[in-house]
């Protein structure tokens, strides 16, 4: 970013990486960057504005309320940024690797282990001139940043956010192999820590269980609609158009719903990411087929998605993998029934029939069926999401989340 990088000085956040003479050792911090009081430099894979992206704004909110100065490394510029920025964070643009799909194939990882020594170099001094006193590693994606700021002799805190378990064991132990240099691992959920643990156990002991912080709606939303069974039913679904989120599932589910006789509508918000293209095509397609003509709505990326909530009858969560399931809390916030797949975190989000309606992933028939019972018993359905608000407000509250994040922060850096 012009005009101002992490290591706090004038000049190009894409330069950073050159900014110590010696990179062979530790450098030498800048002494008035140690006046300051107490630094933490945070990397950062994405700047967009999905789960991961929003979570690392309420971490750095708690950073930046007991007043530690907070430096952010992100690898490209957008919609992230500006509100990193409001909550006075320092934010850089400069290059570094983040593991995508097509670097986890044979070519992809000897490309990875050939610019490795340059990259730690480089990261190695982006440590050391921005002064840090703790590096936050926020995702697993990220491969060179927990080892740059061992090498920079300070703590590493890595927050994980994801829960893969459908790769190959030795792979999965490759990826998450950086992790051992870091001092404190945490997951946001039990789910992303046995599936963290599975593939490096040594690391249980350094390992915490914090649940994710979800901001509920700044004013109250309206009711809930009153509806009888055979009314028509609003549906929504909130995420990625992804494969892992399982929209493709949700269409064929309506489509069901839609053949057994219900008035049935989707609302679709979310954006394809890049290299996925090919499976909104798809979406778009099957939505166009007969049994669904004119019953989905494709809204594109939506902020804040409270409008679409509030429109809604039943909110969608039929996730294929999920460590977490923040649209699933953003549902029970909205005081709407739920229906999400029995997976990873969104088991640890959702009480069966309690707070919503859980359903087996990739199970078209067996979501429908749960829409279904929620569209025929509209009373029951609504008891299930005043219960679903009154559980998010008691057990995921940005406030509590500060809180913790604050303290795993503060204990790392000591007095």
């Amino acid at each position: 970013m012009p005009g101002q990088d992490v290591t706090g000085q004038a000049g190009c956040g894409q330069d950073a990486p050159g900014a110590t003479a010696d990179q062979g050792r530790a450098p030498h911090r800048d002494p008035a960057t140690r006046r300051r009081g107490r630094t933490v430099l945070v990397a950062h894979p994405y700047p967009d504005l999905y789960g991961s992206d929003r979570q690392l704004v309420e971490t750095i909110v708690a950073l930046r309320t007991t007043g530690l100065d907070v430096r952010v490394a992100l690898p490209q510029d957008g919609l992230l940024r500006p509100l990193l920025e409001e909550t006075g964070a320092r934010v850089a643009v400069l290059p570094f690797t983040v593991l995508r799909k097509a670097l986890l194939s044979p070519s992809g990882l000897t490309r990875l282990a050939a610019g490795a020594a340059g990259e730690l170099r480089r990261l190695h001094a982006v440590v050391g001139a921005s002064g840090a006193d703790l590096v936050l590693v926020n995702t697993v994606t990220m491969p060179w940043w927990p080892l740059a700021g061992r090498a920079g002799r300070v703590p590493v805190l890595v927050h994980v956010h994801e829960a893969e378990d459908t790769q190959a064991l030795v792979l999965r132990a490759g990826l998450n192999a950086p992790l051992l240099a870091a001092t404190r691992v945490v997951t946001n959920s039990y789910a992303s820590r046995r599936a963290l643990l599975a593939a490096q156990p040594l690391l249980a002991g350094r390992t915490q269980v914090v649940h994710n912080g979800v901001p509920a709606p700044d004013a109250p939303l309206a009711p809930l609609r009153r509806r009888a069974p055979g009314d028509p039913l609003r549906l929504a679904l909130v995420g990625r158009l992804s494969p892992r989120k399982g929209t493709d599932v949700a269409l064929e589910a309506l489509a069901r719903l839609r053949g057994l006789g219900y008035q049935a509508t989707l609302a679709v918000a979310g954006s394809v990411f890049p290299g996925y293209e090919w499976y909104e095509a798809e979406l778009r397609q099957r939505a166009a087929r007969p049994d669904l003509a004119g019953a989905v709505t494709f809204l594109g990326y939506v902020h804040p998605t409270w409008p679409v909530l509030e429109e809604a009858d039943v909110v969608m969560v039929p996730s294929r993998v999920e460590p977490f399931g923040n649209t699933a809390v953003e549902a029970m916030h909205a005081a709407r029934p739920l229906v999400a797949s029995r997976v990873q975190g969104l088991e640890e989000v959702v009480t069966d029939r309690a707070t919503g309606l859980l359903v087996a992933p990739e199970d078209p028939v067996a979501l429908a069926g749960a829409l279904a019972e929620l569209a025929d018993r509209p009373a029951w359905a609504a008891d299930l999401a005043a219960s679903a608000a009154e559980r998010a407000a008691e057990r995921f509250s940005v406030a509590g989340y500060r809180a913790t994040m604050a303290d795993v922060v503060t204990g790392l850096l000591g007095p």
